[in-house]
């Protein structure tokens, strides 16, 4: 990497910076004045705390494409409706996916919420925005821990549900990284991974939310990313190493069969992971499809380079 592009790098995270602690002073702001316990206020903040973060995502993508623009070769289904709930589901390979989510979605569907871990509360600056916009904050408890503490079963999904219940107030769109985890070669072999490019997924959380949510959230946006150059990390994404990024995208109704008792119907839960498995196969296909054709046109380039033997 050339010091002129770490340069570039280092410029475009200042962007980032400075743009973010500029929104997050008004959007810290209300988040407290939501606190006051009237439906009218916490309402009223809330469209102002997302149109807060929707500017601010505006600024994030006015810096990259002035100072690591990327070319976006989106397929699939582009009619969007901001009075709209919907549920949106991606594969998850860096930190970037988020960058191209938020770039490719923000204005054309209500502001993305993301299911984050608990951990992430206490990020600087960005936990307490995440807070402010009600994102969900998802905590897991170990086999260890709930052996230990039998009271923290079905913790984590009380919290969900609270999470989502705010939800119902205004149209929004629920973000969850169903794989649970970034996905890496070590992580796919550990888990015995049916899947040759993704990660099994994890259907709890989608389920959980769908559930709190009921019939306001009815739209599944299946989201597929492609790197086509590489997985960037952050910094190499700020830096203009990655120029091209294919993304396909699906719109389908929530079919009545995804909603149900996850927690106590086994037999709905069995289903559930089934319907989500086959979504998750379809996108594997997907991805092969961009391997292949990738992998096709290196070839081509390699053999057209080559030259001519003498006679």
């Amino acid at each position: 990497m050339s010091l002129f592009s770490q340069f570039k790098g280092a410029l475009a995270f200042l962007c980032y910076l400075l743009n973010t602690l500029f929104w997050a002073i008004p959007i810290l702001l209300f988040g407290i004045i939501k606190l006051i316990p009237l439906k009218i206020i916490d309402k009223t903040c809330s469209y102002i705390t997302d149109n807060c973060a929707s500017a601010w995502i505006y600024g994030n993508t006015l810096s990259e494409k002035l100072l690591h623009p990327v070319t976006f070769e989106i397929t699939g289904d582009t009619d969007f409706d901001r009075k709209q709930w919907y549920m949106v589901v991606a594969n998850h390979q860096s930190w970037v996916d988020i960058l191209v989510l938020q770039r490719i979605l923000n204005g054309k569907i209500p502001f993305l919420k993301f299911f984050l871990k608990q951990e992430l509360l206490y990020v600087p600056v960005l936990g307490l925005v995440w807070w402010a916009l009600d994102f969900p904050f998802m905590r897991r408890f170990s086999n260890a821990q709930l052996k230990k503490n039998p009271k923290l079963k079905g913790k984590d999904i009380e919290i969900t549900r609270k999470a989502c219940e705010k939800f119902k107030t205004k149209p929004v769109s629920v973000m969850n990284f169903v794989e649970g985890t970034r996905f890496s070669q070590s992580k796919h072999d550990k888990q015995s991974s049916p899947f040759q490019h993704l990660l099994k997924p994890k259907a709890g959380g989608m389920a959980f939310a769908l559930s709190a949510m009921g019939e306001h959230i009815n739209k599944l946006v299946n989201v597929t990313i492609y790197y086509p150059e590489k997985v960037p990390s952050f910094w190499e994404y700020l830096c203009g190493q990655t120029t091209h990024i294919k993304v396909d995208i699906k719109i389908t109704d929530i079919p009545q069969t995804m909603r149900g008792d996850y927690i106590n119907d086994r037999q709905f839960k069995i289903d559930f992971q089934e319907q989500l498995n086959r979504f998750w196969f379809n996108k594997d296909q997907q991805l092969q499809q961009y391997y292949l054709g990738d992998s096709a046109k290196k070839d081509l380039n390699t053999i057209s380079c080559k030259p001519e033997r003498e006679v």
